[in-house]
């Protein structure tokens, strides 16, 4: 059977949100068919198997959330502006994150850890991405002298498991307050960093 783009694509936006919220073990191949009426024979036709919509669910996810943020951080021009346009784009949009099921990256990294190695894979290489960003911003605003030396990677490690694991938190408790106040936290430090 030959493969349609477009219904390759019907496929991933029907069911991304399943994956992101049932979890890409806990998805079913009834809950596929269910969301796009299609038959399994048609999802098959189009991807070789669950792991591979799997994959491209998550990277719908992940786009998804990552297109916003970005437009957002690539608006400003100095490296504070950068991290607390990060940050307020998780304290804007949080409650369309939680609808969607969570963080993509969060989920799948968790579902995918000892299971789906090609997902493993895709997760590590969208963190690697994300804290290159981060480091990369810093670093920037180091050599710029509008923030203070620090360690760029070991600053991006921090920022980034603040904020997941608060999204973690937040979620699994019905706290959206912990995200919140972890948020403004991450936002003093980044005042403190400030050289001007």
């Amino acid at each position: 059977m030959v493969r349609s783009e477009k219904t390759r694509q019907f496929i991933i936006e029907k069911t991304a949100s399943i994956f992101n919220k049932k979890g890409y073990i806990g998805t079913y191949l009834s809950d596929l068919t269910n969301a796009t009426g299609l038959t399994k024979g048609s999802i098959y036709g189009n991807f070789k198997d669950k792991n591979e919509v799997a994959l491209e669910a998550f990277r719908f996810n992940y786009k998804l959330q990552t297109e916003e943020v970005l437009s957002q951080v690539n608006k400003e021009k100095k490296a504070d502006k950068k991290l607390l346009a990060f940050l307020d784009y998780y304290k804007k949009e949080y409650e369309v994150i939680f609808e969607n099921g969570g963080c993509a990256i969060l989920n799948a990294a968790v579902d995918s850890d000892d299971g789906n190695v090609l997902l493993k894979q895709e997760v590590i290489g969208k963190i690697e991405n994300w804290v290159y960003r981060v480091e990369t911003i810093l670093e920037e605003g180091i050599q710029q002298k509008e923030l203070k030396e620090v360690n760029a990677l070991e600053y991006a490690y921090r920022i980034i498991a603040q904020i997941e694991g608060s999204i973690f938190l937040s979620k699994t408790l019905s706290q959206p307050s912990i995200l919140l106040k972890n948020i403004e936290l991450l936002k003093q430090d980044i005042e403190l960093l400030k050289l001007n």
